[in-house]
């Protein structure tokens, strides 16, 4: 497993994220098509995905999520 991949936004905007981003969010594994919740940092095409939980889940402690748009 390489713990790597990208995420498909409901827009059709894919973005990767890396071992350390799947490694904050606690997880085991991932499967295709599950609903996840992010932490990004940056803005637009110069975002990145810090860490990456299944929706359902909490962020282990430390990993802060960005607050929601109003």
């Amino acid at each position: 497993m390489t713990r790597s991949g990208s995420v498909l936004f409901d827009d059709g905007a894919e973005m990767p994220f890396d071992s350390l981003a799947f490694d904050r969010g606690g997880l085991l594994t991932l499967r295709l098509g599950q609903r996840v919740r992010l932490v990004l940092t940056g803005d637009g095409p110069t975002g990145a995905i810090a860490a990456i939980t299944i929706l359902t889940l909490a962020f282990p402690p430390g990993v802060e999520p960005a607050e929601p748009a109003d």
